[in-house]
């Protein structure tokens, strides 16, 4: 995942609408995004595999990375680009033995003592959220803006805001200087189609930096 300013950082609806992977490839066309995260909750392997195989094309072909939630073991085996690890799932240090050399992120949800750690268990980023309310995911506790701030100013390791972040809100996580801003609804959900809903994020993300 290069880096360069804020960009946008992409997580998976809950359930893929019939036709994802054509709503994704037009997702992907509206806009600079730096990476995909494929985020499915209880499907079996054979299940996860097929998906992955109709998707990565999809996103590898645009020059995005394609990471795989919670299973890097998987990720591996099925030629993503790396994977990102919650507090609950596989720890950094065995996550990244398993990926070697690909991504990994790791979830610190508002906790600089995570994040820190994660930096040195081999986390090429750390997420920190949710900064707002969210009906995607319930987080232990909400993150601060202060923590964004420090993080982004004392260290290397890349950062990513999640958490509820619309491009009506987005501005004070990009001032903060979050290097990555990962959505759910605000793309998937948006009433005109996904792809305005890149088009409406980044001209936010470009609106805050200026």
């Amino acid at each position: 995942m290069e880096q360069a300013g804020c960009r946008l950082y992409l997580v998976t609806p809950p359930i893929l609408p019939p036709g994802f992977a054509d709503i994704l490839a037009s997702a992907l066309d509206a806009g600079d995004v730096a990476a995909v995260q494929l985020r499915l909750k209880d499907l079996p392997d054979d299940g996860l595999l097929k998906i992955i195989a109709q998707l990565r094309p999809v996103v590898q072909s645009r020059d995005v990375a394609f990471l795989l939630n919670d299973r890097p073991d998987l990720a591996v085996t099925s030629g993503c680009d790396g994977a990102h690890v919650g507090q609950t799932d596989t720890k950094a240090p065995a996550a990244r033995k398993i990926l070697k050399d690909l991504t990994l992120g790791v979830t610190c949800h508002g906790s600089r003592h995570l994040a820190m750690q994660a930096g040195e268990e081999g986390a090429d980023y750390v997420a920190f959220g949710a900064f707002y309310p969210t009906t995607t995911k319930e987080p232990p506790a909400m993150a601060d803006i202060e923590t964004l701030e420090w993080w982004a100013k004392t260290m290397e390791i890349p950062c990513v805001a999640i958490g509820g972040i619309t491009a009506a809100n987005c501005a004070p996580l990009v001032k903060a200087g979050a290097d990555f801003l990962a959505v759910v609804g605000a793309v998937w959900s948006h009433p005109e189609s996904p792809a305005a809903g890149v088009r409406e994020m980044l001209n936010a993300i470009r609106y805050a930096s200026g």
